[in-house]
């Protein structure tokens, strides 16, 4: 199948990644950014929507038929937030903008990048990990033909790219001895890329995928 997919927050480092990845493979025929701010990326696969407020998508609505895939990579960190307004940016935003893609294209699959350690119960002491599982959550009861969450550790990133987070240079030495002892906690941004291209296009057994899940998936 060929997908044509919408990616939020490719002026991120995930997002930038999975966009990549996105151009490189031969299945993905068409990408439409959403971003609050111009991407810089002029490629024939692209086109482009500067939006700043995802609480309100009615100005853009009649640009958003006709897409097979969502890769939502927008979210913020929950440092310094209190639960209420990391909520708000994280819970309302994404379901939102979630909510309309459903709603105009019924089949899509949506694919969410949460993160390892998210908690599904809802009940947990950790804050962000409560928001989150409530997110996923919400994801899965709406009306998408597959709906994904993603949950990565520790990845490396991809080489070459501009939006890599500064602190990675002095962490990434950690990586081999990381995934030599822990596989389960440590991926690259590639495999997580390709494994959401590919829940796009062969599907996975389960809807939440923890680390060993995007390495097994991004080989298929």
């Amino acid at each position: 199948m060929k997908i044509r997919a919408i990616i939020t927050g490719a002026t991120g480092m995930v997002g930038e990644g999975i966009l990549h990845e996105c151009l490189q493979q031969p299945d993905v025929e068409a990408v439409l950014l959403i971003n609050r701010k111009p991407s810089g990326v002029s490629h024939p696969k692209v086109s482009e929507i500067i939006h700043k407020d995802f609480l309100d998508l009615s100005a853009i609505e009649s640009q958003l038929s006709g897409y097979n895939a969502c890769f939502f990579c927008l979210g913020v960190s929950s440092v310094g937030m209190k639960e209420e307004e990391y909520r708000h940016l994280t819970y309302d935003l994404t379901l939102h903008v979630a909510e309309t893609l459903a709603r105009l294209n019924p089949d899509m699959t949506f694919g969410y990048i949460s993160g390892a350690g998210t908690d599904s119960t809802e009940q947990g002491r950790s804050m962000w990990a409560r928001v989150k599982g409530a997110t996923e959550n919400a994801l899965m009861r709406l009306p998408f033909k597959k709906a994904y969450m993603f949950r990565p550790g520790f990845m490396k990133p991809t080489p070459g790219l501009k939006n890599t987070l500064v602190y990675y240079k002095y962490i990434n030495w950690l990586y081999p001895i990381g995934r030599a002892l822990y596989p389960a906690g440590f991926s690259t941004l590639q495999e997580l890329a390709l494994a959401m291209i590919k829940s796009v296009s062969i599907g996975y057994e389960k809807p939440i995928l923890e680390v060993k899940d995007i390495v097994e998936l991004a080989k298929r």
